[in-house]
């Protein structure tokens, strides 16, 4: 029984000894038909029958590799010594000749060997290549035709999983990691390898034997683009502990620099499907504030000239009035829209020159006395207010706006006041209204159409105040907003010192 044991633990497997014995075998095979031509072809003499074991050598280096080609010209050189130099049938070498071509002929089949065996392991390796470049050519062609991140997550895993022979899973989103695919669908992943996933995503190395992600059942690799990485890919098999062969991390790392490819190209054909759409949308809005523009403008005017010529006629005055007071407020709106266009569009054009606080502000006034009637204005401009320098048709703007907004949210009766002082060489104008601006919230009243309480969102269209906005930052000036106490709001436009000047700065540039 122990011999027997003994027999079997030395013994290799059947196999081991035919993977052993078969190139041996052949090799030894090809050798003995070069002797056998040698021997037929003996009678021309022995002087070329040295080149006959060359091609065996060739055929068994290039066959079976280097360690075979060593040996099929060791195994030569001896049958050419044994069969062919005297005396024959005998290793011993009696002329010195013949020693020299036993030598010579195992220098050239050794050196034949080698570089039919590195002809060999070059063709192996050229065609690890084109098997690696086929799969991610092939791969590249797969997530070609994916338009979206579920389909190339789905090829991707799918892909990797195949080749790999193990379970896939893509993970993005570095703060909430989200499962993009999975092979199989069935896959999933514990809190931990979340973590593992978040991990390889915010730092851009694979997980496994790092501190606080190396037990995790998955292991990461960065998907990683040229910006940044993108997503996390998992692999992990249900049985094996090792996951790859050094020599198999290369394609691994060239498949995932497809798939980042292919993640980007999604994010930058989403970004640009949002392009288009705000084209489009800005297309539509251009074509309608173009209509408005032209074709409501013309017949508000006229309406807004009909009704103030029968002013003085025997129809009913406060009905007149109303219609002039309503139209011209109609217009007003219009004018709004197509200035909002024109900060959207980056088309405001400036004609800036030396403005007097005072007649701006009056201007404004003047132009908006039916809106304001009926809450007392209170304004205190103190005399030797420097003059600024800004464009005196955006600043009528602002100030019309301002004051709109005013009147509209200020209690009945409610007094507003318009204020002007300096401050550190700076010029602040302010007015202040005794509405319930900003009541609920945190004031966010010079957005686009904002609506909270006190806004100009009631009884408006959302976009005086936008406009202020717009056209302050365009004019150099800024605008801001505070609560009153107890009730109202208070809107400030702050000209720095760089746009003020003094009556005698007047004088000197005229």
């Amino acid at each position: 029984m122990r011999e027997s044991e003994s027999a079997t633990f030395n013994v290799p497997p059947t196999s081991s000894l035919l993977a052993v014995a078969g190139p041996l075998v052949a090799t030894l095979a090809m050798v003995g038909l070069s002797t056998v031509l040698g021997l037929r072809l003996a009678f021309w003499g022995t002087s070329a029958v040295d080149l006959l074991y060359i091609p065996a050598v060739l055929a068994a280096a290039t066959i079976f590799g280097l360690r075979q080609g060593f040996f099929a010209a060791l195994s030569s050189a001896l049958a050419y010594n044994f069969f062919f130099t005297e005396p024959v049938h005998t290793f011993r070498i009696s002329r010195p000749g013949d020693l020299v071509t036993v030598a010579i002929l195992f220098l050239v089949a050794l050196v034949t060997s080698q570089l039919a065996a590195r002809m060999r392991s070059q063709a192996r390796a050229a065609e690890v290549h084109a098997a690696r470049n086929a799969t991610i050519a092939g791969l590249a062609r797969r997530l070609l035709s994916c338009s979206s991140r579920e389909e190339i997550g789905g090829v991707a895993c799918l892909e990797l999983s195949r080749l790999f022979e193990s379970n896939a899973v893509l993970v993005c989103g570095q703060s909430q990691p989200v499962i993009i695919s999975a092979e199989p669908g069935k896959a999933r992943l514990t809190p931990l390898d979340l973590a593992a996933a978040s991990w390889v995503i915010e730092s851009g190395e694979p997980s496994g034997g790092q501190a606080g992600v190396g037990v995790a059942e998955w292991i990461f690799h960065p998907v990683r683009s040229r910006l940044a990485v993108v997503a996390a890919m998992g692999l992990a098999r249900d049985n094996e502990a090792t996951m790859f062969r050094e020599e198999q991390l290369p394609l691994l790392s060239n498949l995932l620099d497809q798939v980042a490819l292919a993640l980007e190209r999604e994010r930058l054909e989403s970004e640009m499907r949002g392009v288009m759409e705000l084209r489009e949308r800005d297309r539509l809005r251009d074509a309608l504030l173009s209509s408005v523009g032209h074709d409501l403008r013309t017949p508000l005017t006229s309406i807004i000239a009909a009704a103030g010529q029968l002013r003085g006629s025997d129809g009913d005055a406060a009905l007149i009035e109303t219609v002039i007071g309503e139209a011209a407020k109609l217009e007003r709106y219009i004018t709004n829209l197509l200035d909002m266009a024109r900060i959207d569009a980056g088309a405001v054009r400036l004609k800036t020159e030396a403005v007097d606080l005072v007649d701006a502000v009056s201007a404004a006034l003047r132009d908006l006395q039916k809106t304001l009637l009926g809450h007392p204005i209170e304004v205190s401009l103190p005399e030797g207010l420097p003059l600024v320098t800004t464009d005196p048709h955006l600043l009528h703007h602002c100030l019309i706006n301002l004051l709109d907004n005013a009147g509209r949210h200020s209690e009945a009766s409610a007094p507003i006041h318009v204020v002007a002082r300096e401050q550190a060489g700076d010029v602040l104008l302010s007015i202040e209204d005794g509405g319930g601006a900003f009541v609920d919230g945190p004031p966010t009243p010079f957005e686009t159409f904002s609506q909270f309480q006190g806004s100009d969102r009631t009884g408006g269209t959302g976009l005086g105040l936008a406009i202020v906005k717009g056209f302050s930052a365009a004019l150099g000036i800024e605008a801001t907003a505070h609560r009153r106490e107890p009730r109202g709001a208070t809107f400030v436009l702050r000209f720095p010192a760089g746009m003020t000047m003094s009556g005698h700065e007047v004088i000197d540039a005229e």
